[in-house]
Parts: C-alpha cells; structure tokens; sequence
C-alpha cells in the first residue's frame, strides 16, 4: 500500500487547538487508513492507503466531525516529500545563517498572481522561492518574530497553508524512507 504523509494546518501551534497525538492516531484509524503514526506534536501524521486520491477532502471532514473545527490537511506522497527535502532553492550559506527556513504546503500550484504578490512579500530578511504546491521561506529573523504570518501568506497566496521547518522535513524524509 502507497504511504503518504498529510501535514495538518492549525493543531498544537501557539496554544491553539491542542489534539493529542494518540488521539490523532486513532482518528486516522477509523477513517480506514493502515501503519498510521504521527511525527512530533504538530499534526504531522504519516499513514498508508489503498486510494491514491481523496485523502484531504476524507481528512478534513472526518477530523471537523471529530474536533468540531474545520482542519486543513496537506497531503504528500513519500515521494512528494523527498522532493520537497531534497529541493534547495537558496544558497547553503544563506540558510545556514538564517534562524528561519520553512516549507510551506497548499492544496493547489499558486497561479500567477499569487506568486507575484509573494515576491512583492520579499524584503533583504524574507526571500520566497515557489515550486509546484510548495514555497519555501528563507527570514532574517525568528517565525515568531517577523512581520510575515501565516495568516499574511495565506492572504498572500489566495489559499490556506501550512507552515514546516526544513529540519522536520528532512528528518521525516530521513525516518520514512523518502530519500532515494
């Protein structure tokens, strides 16, 4: 059975929603999805499934049902991770010194517009690269610290979004197998 990886928008992130992981675990169960396992507290959930498709649309109502708020579900294949982790859109030496580094997960490719508006977003601390569903977000300064939010990029680009450290990609891509 394909493995797959949904990243989940808004849980256990700055005293919001707190949804334990076992609970989470079980819901995934009961969708019907086999070997599911999350990684670290903040909704990331790893599981396999017969379908290739249809998994955010199945996610996001079972866990509104369950958690009685709307949870937006970023669905990768192991494969789709490993691009992602394997993906350098700066240069080493500019990551290395930046404290913030994340890749950013939509639903949809970003149409012209919304990449342009992102750009637009670009100031020397905060450099944007984007490629296909994902965005990468290169800061000067801490996530919590800067100017640019989540709530700001989804604006931005027209579509919810989560947010992920480079760092827990690569060790997810790294745990799972993803890298070839």
């Amino acid at each position: 059975m394909p493995r797959f990886v949904a990243f989940l928008r808004a849980l256990n992130v700055g005293g919001g929603h707190v949804v334990k992981m076992d609970v989470l675990k079980r819901a995934f169960e009961r969708m019907g999805f086999a070997d599911v396992e999350t990684f670290i507290a903040s909704g990331n959930v790893v599981f396999s499934a017969k379908a290739a498709k249809g998994h955010e649309a199945k996610i996001s109502r079972a866990l509104e049902q369950q958690l009685a708020y709307e949870v937006a579900p970023f669905v990768r294949t192991l494969s789709e991770l490993a691009a992602v982790a394997a993906h350098e859109p700066f240069p080493k030496a500019d990551v290395e010194a930046a404290p913030t580094f994340c890749v950013g997960f939509l639903s949809a490719k970003p149409d012209a517009a919304a990449r342009k508006r992102l750009k637009a977003l670009e100031t020397d601390a905060d450099r944007f690269h984007v490629r296909g569903r994902e965005f990468w977000w290169l800061s000067k300064n801490r996530q919590g610290g800067a100017a640019i939010s989540g709530r700001v990029l989804e604006k931005t680009l027209g579509q919810p979004t989560t947010l992920r450290g480079v760092k827990t990609i690569l060790k997810m891509a790294a745990r799972y197998g993803a890298f070839r």
